[in-house]
């Protein structure tokens, strides 16, 4: 057992300090034996978004009263805070974070909480984080806003409050609710609010400083107590209840003072049905107008589902999001494998999509097949021109929101807000959309590379593409039988366009690359077949990635034991290489699990030529399109040397020494990139 000695001192200029008689009875030769006290508090964090100024002297406020019950206190302006580093510390600090939020009347959060709010809602639907992620964590929240403004009240509060919970974190008291509206105040004003639910934390505060558990008082709300571990995800407030209870019990004795807030929820159940009923008379119009036009891809389902995935979408079919790369880029945290294998600026590439449906439902698809499906075009179609005025606006908004992030990069962030790279691989298939070439056409008349990734189920489609910086073809499986396992096509003759699509791209003249994507246990043990399959199209290079596991997902049996780990994908890409004599292995990405398999034609004078030289193909489609496509050209004819970094076998594995190496705190979960 662990015991501390408390020592007592005497001196001639002062007298011996008061020691309670229990304890003086425990002394022995002038020191004291105590059991160690176990510590449950170890202090508390208050942070804050403010904008005004309201929700930092709460902060304050709160950080005095709890300082008074001899606790340590930090108060945290969101603004000057990165999560990404720092959020995980408060799984095992056994502190209590308290956090301040502010809503502005259109429901979005004050721009010093706007990058913490951002990054808390990717994290809650992101599968690489989890529900555990934060648990351990125990917090409280108090949101600050206006009733008068009743669809986004207090919105951010309960957003923090319910994107928290979504990872885990436990919550420790009510989430409080100040309204800065007088007149439907509980209190009587926003400080009356903020000053009971601090009184309800300080507490809570003390209660979890005994170690003690909130007592059952009989009365919980679903069954649960407060005390208890597991908390609901959304949880009325006392407002709301207390309004419930006033307006359901007709033949209760009203006090004159609560009428007004009565009245108020009479005049809310009317406007919310005078809303249902609009709504209902829109969808009985739409019905009516289906049948005289094609419909849009993107229902309200699907837009709903994939904006909570972060989409920033566009028109009726096409969307656009922020790359975790890009995001990593910025900071100096290194780029993707597409940096190391071709020489990409990720900070500066917008992964976009002109189509968000499939003919497609593969089992490792990343977003748990959200999008729609078809074997050809069916909905409206948008024009490209506004495609990629939209696309490169959003992608351009969602870089903005990093200005004055922590270590972001000032030059990188200048850089990023100029897209130079559109990776076409985002969801669904590109190639599907009707104007693909006109949009292509577009992208490099802006001088931006592109990355068109294709499933190789439209060969004629393929056979008419323009040219592009760099085309690839999904090869996740090399049979027949294992190809309807993986990928699961809607196309009855699915493997005769498969070999079609690869017998259209050996036609290509400009860059070519077979994307494989290893399944453990599914497509790892079909090399000869994969060594046909690369003599059939002859690419440029081969992409071999690790599988990477997107979480639990009804539409997939897929689990993290189908995972190779990479040294599993290196042994595999040296099997494969004995087996196709003109190709060897040149670039290595270790973070993303990836290897690049090179044809021996980019290996000039014993060094590799993998990556591209983006002005040079620029001006060649330049003089592409002013003969009206006579002037053709080749892969060689734009393609730049490969530092050594990049090369397999270098001490890097792929990681460019300019940037810093990041590693997340929780290793365990696999966080290998897109």
């Amino acid at each position: 057992m662990d015991f501390v000695q408390l020592f007592i001192f005497k001196d001639k200029n002062s007298r011996e300090k008061s020691v309670p008689k229990a304890t003086q009875d425990l002394m022995t030769n002038g020191y004291i034996s105590l059991q160690k006290k176990e510590v449950f508090v170890s202090g508390v964090k208050i942070f804050y978004g403010s904008q005004t100024g309201t929700a930092k002297g709460f902060a304050a406020s709160l950080a005095e009263a709890a300082a008074s019950l001899d606790l340590p206190v930090a108060v945290i302006n969101l603004k000057e805070y990165d999560p990404d580093d720092h959020l995980l510390e408060e799984v095992t600090s056994k502190n209590i974070c308290a956090f301040v939020v502010a809503t502005y009347t259109d429901g979005r959060p004050t721009e010093s909480a706007e990058w913490f709010c951002q990054w808390l809602e990717e994290a809650s639907s992101d599968f690489r984080f989890g529900k555990t992620y934060l648990k351990g964590m125990r917090y409280a929240v108090f949101g600050l806003g206006n009733s008068a403004y009743a669809s986004h009240f207090n919105k951010v509060g309960k957003n923090v409050d319910k994107w928290l919970w979504m990872l885990g974190a436990h919550r420790v008291v009510t989430r409080g609710e100040g309204d800065c509206d007088v007149a439907k105040s509980k209190h009587g004003s926003i400080e009356a609010d903020f000053r009971a639910w601090k009184t309800k934390f300080l507490a809570r505060l003390q209660t979890l400083q005994k170690g003690e558990k909130k007592p059952c008082d009989g009365n919980c709300k679903r069954g649960q107590c407060e005390s208890s571990t597991e908390e609901e995800p959304f949880e009325s407030t006392s407002e709301e209840e207390s309004g419930t209870e006033d307006h359901q019990n007709p033949n209760s004795v009203v006090d004159v003072e609560d009428l007004g807030k009565i009245m108020n929820c009479v005049k809310k159940e009317k406007r919310e049905k005078e809303q249902q009923e609009e709504k209902r008379s829109l969808v009985r119009n739409t019905v009516k107008n289906e049948a005289s036009e094609r419909r849009a891809m993107i229902t309200p389902a699907l837009r709903e589902a994939l904006t909570k995935q972060g989409y920033q979408l566009i028109g009726s079919h096409s969307g656009v999001k922020l790359c975790r790369w890009t995001k990593s880029m910025l900071r100096g945290r290194g780029g993707c494998y597409k940096h190391t294998f071709y020489g990409i600026e990720s900070h500066r590439c917008m992964e976009t999509t002109p189509s968000l449906a499939c003919a497609n439902k593969c089992v490792f698809c990343w977003r748990h097949h959200t999008n729609p499906v078809g074997t050809e075009w069916r909905w409206k179609m948008d024009q490209p021109e506004m495609i990629l005025k939209e696309a490169i606006e959003n992608h351009q908004s969602m870089i903005k929101q990093f200005k004055g992030v922590p270590g972001v990069k000032e030059e990188r962030f200048e850089e990023g807000m100029v897209v130079k790279h559109c990776a076409l691989s985002l969801v669904g298939e590109p190639i599907m959309y009707p104007e693909i070439n006109r949009f292509l056409k577009l992208l490099h008349e802006c001088k931006i590379s592109s990355f068109l990734v294709t499933n190789a189920q439209f060969p004629v489609e393929i056979r008419n593409l323009k040219p592009v910086t760099q085309l690839y073809v999904s090869v996740d499986a090399s049979t027949k039988d294992s190809l309807k396992k993986i990928d699961r096509p809607l196309f009855k003759d699915f493997w005769q366009r498969f070999l079609d699509s690869l017998k259209a791209l050996a036609a290509k003249q400009q860059r070519t690359v077979y994307r494989l994507t290893l399944v453990k246990a599914w497509n790892v043990d079909e090399l000869q077949a994969y060594a046909e399959l690369v003599s059939l199209g002859n690419p440029d290079f081969i992409e071999v990635k690790g599988v990477t596991y997107c979480g639990e997902s009804s539409a997939s049996s897929l689990t993290m034991a189908n995972v190779p780990w990479h040294e599993e994908v290196i042994h595999f890409v040296r099997d494969l290489v004995d087996l196709i004599p003109d190709y060897e292995i040149a670039c290595e990405h270790e973070h993303s699990n990836c290897l690049l398999i090179a044809h021996k034609r980019f290996k000039i004078d014993s060094e590799w030529w993998t990556w591209i030289d983006y002005n040079r193909f620029q001006e060649l489609m330049q003089e592409y399109e002013d003969s009206g496509g006579s002037a053709t050209f080749s892969a060689k004819d734009y393609m730049a040397k490969t530092p050594h970094w990049a090369l397999f076998g270098a001490s890097e594995r792929g990681f460019d020494p300019k940037d810093t190496r990041y590693q997340r705190k929780n290793k365990s979960k696999d966080i290998s990139g897109c």
